[in-house]
C-alpha cells in the first residue's frame, strides 16, 4: 500500500518504521525541517511504567488545581470556550477515575517491549537508563498514589514501597537534607532521549520504504479518495491510507471531515543541563510526586521536566515555573548539574485528550487512521501504538488490546 503519515514526531517516525517493515511505501509529511522538532524535542524522557509519570492520566496521584501556589495547571491569557470544555471533561475523568488506566499501562509495557526489539535489532544508543524512584515528601502522598499502584500491580509491574534510607541507597546522590518520607521503587522502569531515538530511527528508515517530506504543511485530508492536500498545491495527492500522527495539528484537520477530538495543548517545560558531579546527580530517573516534576539522567546531562499551562504556542516562558524546576533539582540533587552554562530551556505542547489516553485506530472515515493525542505519554506509548496501527491497517489483530482507546469514546 501507498501510505501517507502526517507528523514526524516520535509517533510519526515509529509508525513509519512499522508500516515500512510490513512492506508499505510510506511518505511522512512534516511542517518542520527535521524529525522530533515539536512535542518530541526535549521531553522528560520517561518510558514505562507510565501511570506514575506526571500528567499520565486524570484521577491518579493529584487532583487538578487551577489556583493558588500549588496549582497543577496554570491558565494564561484567559480561558477560551474550548479550553473550558476540555477542563470540564478532564475534571469529570478525575473525579470518576474513568481514565483507561489499565489499558494505558498495558500499552506502555507493550511499547517498551517493542522499543527494546528495535534497539537490539538496529543497535540504537539513545542514552537509556534503568530504574526509577517516585519520591514522597509525606505519607499523604503515598496514600494518594495507592490507586495507581494497584493498577500497576494488577498489570504485573514490579514495584516496591521503600523507606527513605533505602531510597538514598538506590540513588546515592539524593540530598540528605531533603525531607523524604519514602519512595516507590520501579526497578524495571526505563528512560531515554526521545528525540535522539527518533532521529536514529528516521535515519535507519530513510531509503528503505520511507520518504520524509520536511518543511511541508498539510492543509487538508482527502476522503473518497484518501489523500492529502499540501499547502500551496491545488490538487490532492492520492494515497491508499493516511495516518494522522501530528498531535494538536491532527485535531485541526479533522473537523473538515466531520470529526472532532477534544484535544488541548497543555504546555510543559524542561531544563537540560550538563552533568557537573556524577555522584551528586541521579543515576537514572526520579519523580517528585508532589511537584509533578521529573529529574532524569540522559548521558552526560540532567533533564528536569514539569509544569503545565494552557496558553498559546508563542507565550513567553513562565519564570515562576522555571524557578520551581531549578528549586526542585536543588532540593534533591544539589551540585549534580552545571547550571551556569550550556543549559537548554524548552517549552513544548502535550497534545492531551480529557482522559489522558491517545486515539489509536480507525477514524470512521475510509482510508483515514488515527495515532494521536498521546499527551505526556508520546515517548512511552509510541512504539506500541505504531505497531498496533500497522497491524490494524494490515487487518491483523494487534498484540495488545486497545479497548477504550478508539475514536468512539468521543
Amino acid at each position: 500500500m501507498k501510505i501517507a503519515i502526517v507528523g514526524a514526531g516520535i509517533v510519526g517516525v515509529t509508525t513509519a518504521y512499522e508500516l515500512a517493515s510490513d512492506g508499505h511505501e510510506v511518505t511522512v509529511f512534516e511542517q518542520r525541517s527535521a524529525a522530533a522538532e515539536e512535542a518530541s524535542f526535549a521531553t522528560a524522557g520517561l518510558l514505562a511504567p507510565h501511570l506514575l509519570s506526571p500528567w499520565a492520566a486524570p484521577g491518579f496521584g493529584h487532583a487538578l488545581r487551577l489556583i493558588g501556589p500549588h496549582a497543577t495547571l496554570r491558565l494564561s491569557g484567559g480561558l477560551s470556550r474550548a479550553n473550558w470544555a476540555w477542563l470540564s471533561r478532564w475534571r469529570s475523568a478525575t473525579h470518576a477515575s474513568s481514565a483507561p488506566a489499565a489499558a494505558l499501562e498495558r500499552l506502555a509495557q507493550y511499547s517498551q517491549s517493542r522499543l527494546q526489539t528495535l534497539v537490539h535489532r538496529h543497535e540504537l544508543d539513545f542514552e537509556a537508563s534503568e530504574g526509577r524512584l517516585v519520591l514522597l515528601r509525606t505519607e499523604q502522598e503515598r496514600d494518594l498514589l495507592q490507586p495507581a499502584l494497584q493498577v500497576l500491580r494488577d498489570s504485573g509491574v514490579a514495584l516496591r514501597e521503600v523507606t527513605a534510607n533505602v531510597a538514598r541507597q538506590i540513588e546515592p546522590g539524593l540530598s540528605p537534607e531533603a525531607p523524604l518520607a519514602g519512595a516507590i521503587h520501579l526497578p524495571d522502569a526505563r528512560a531515554g532521549n526521545c528525540r535522539l531515538f527518533a532521529q536514529l530511527l528516521r535515519q535507519g528508515t530513510q531509503g528503505s520504504g520511507v520518504r520524509f517530506a520536511f518543511n511541508t504543511r498539510i492543509d487538508r485530508i482527502g476522503a473518497n479518495p484518501a489523500g492529502v492536500v499540501v499547502q500551496g498545491e491545488p490538487d490532492l495527492r492520492r494515497f491508499d491510507a493516511v495516518v494522522l500522527c501530528a498531535g494538536t495539528a491532527s485535531a485541526a484537520l479533522l473537523p473538515a471531515l466531520g470529526l472532532r477530538l477534544p484535544m488541548a495543548a497543555v504546555y510543559g517545560y524542561s531544563v537540560s543541563a550538563p552533568l557537573r558531579e556524577s555522584t551528586h546527580a541521579p543515576q537514572a530517573s526520579v519523580v517528585d510526586a508532589a511537584q509533578q516534576i521529573s529529574i532524569t539522567r540522559l548521558g552526560q546531562r540532567v533533564r528536569i521536566a514539569g509544569g503545565a499551562e494552557l496558553a498559546g504556542a508563542d507565550a513567553e516562558h513562565h519564570t515562576a515555573t522555571l524557578q520551581r524546576l531549578y528549586r526542585t533539582l536543588n532540593d534533591w540533587f544539589p551540585g549534580g548539574a552545571q547550571l551556569s552554562s550550556g543549559v537548554q530551556v524548552w517549552r513544548g505542547a502535550r497534545p492531551l485528550l480529557p482522559d489522558g489516553a491517545p486515539v489509536v485506530g480507525a477514524s470512521g472515515v475510509p482510508g483515514l487512521w488515527l495515532n494521536t493525542g498521546h499527551g505526556a505519554g508520546g515517548w512511552a506509548l509510541a512504539c506500541g501504538t505504531a505497531r498496533a496501527v500497522a497491524d490494524l491497517i494490515a487487518q491483523r489483530a494487534p498484540e495488545v488490546p486497545l479497548d477504550g482507546l478508539g475514536m468512539r469514546r468521543f
